[in-house]
């Protein structure tokens, strides 16, 4: 079977139906990577339901050369669809390009959509170039308190990956005057120091301190 044919019939397998049958054409797009494929793996992954599929979406576009990748993956951030958007920022995350870097606004960063978002954290963290933590710590910051544990947690280990420059913002952001924040950023600080800690109990913890005073 020619190359053509094989890429028309994986391309149509990949608007399967059948999850399963995605997730095998995904998976022999990106054992035998063909850069002419690039274009229905990136469309794909805008709509794909089943989150292993994407999975494996982004997987066969590791697979292919950064320089292919990198640009196109870059232009589909700005797209208005939220799932292109966050699926586009998890495969820069796992490409770990510094080309991502310029893309990685403040407004991005700031996303209304929690996927987006969340996706955008972990990508700023995979590219900023040295020197560049500092300021990036502080961006995160002002997402502290935002949405739901899940959105939290991703939050502080995104936070906790910068290390170093993160303990400063973090100290500051436990002096806000929102029990919400001052708490998220109370509990950053405890997994910073323990990473096995329980998440859900720092934040409750900190918000009972916070509430009560330290001798509370």
């Amino acid at each position: 079977m020619d190359t053509a044919t094989t890429n028309t019939q994986l391309t149509a397998a990949l608007a399967a139906k059948d999850s399963s049958t995605r997730l095998k054409a995904a998976l022999a797009i990106g054992t035998d990577p063909d850069p002419a494929l690039l274009d229905a793996l990136m469309a794909r992954c805008a709509v794909e339901p089943d989150f292993y599929v994407r999975d494996m979406l982004t997987w066969a576009l590791t697979r292919l050369p950064p320089d292919l990748t990198v640009p196109r993956l870059l232009a589909e951030v700005e797209s208005p669809v939220s799932q292109a958007r966050s699926q586009a920022l998890h495969t820069l995350s796992k490409i770990g390009d510094v080309r991502a870097w310029p893309a990685m606004t403040p407004e991005l960063l700031r996303d209304p959509d929690d996927e987006v978002a969340r996706a955008a954290w972990r990508t700023a963290v995979a590219v900023v170039p040295e020197g560049e933590e500092p300021g990036l710590a502080e961006t995160l910051a002002s997402q502290l308190g935002r949405g739901g544990r899940d959105v939290q947690l991703s939050l502080s280990r995104s936070l906790i990956a910068l290390g170093e420059p993160v303990e400063p913002v973090l100290k500051r952001a436990e002096e806000s005057g929102d029990p919400v924040v001052a708490a998220h950023a109370k509990a950053t600080e405890r997994l910073l120091a323990d990473p096995d800690a329980a998440f859900e109990l720092d934040i409750k913890e900190a918000k009972r301190v916070y509430a009560l005073g330290p001798e509370g």
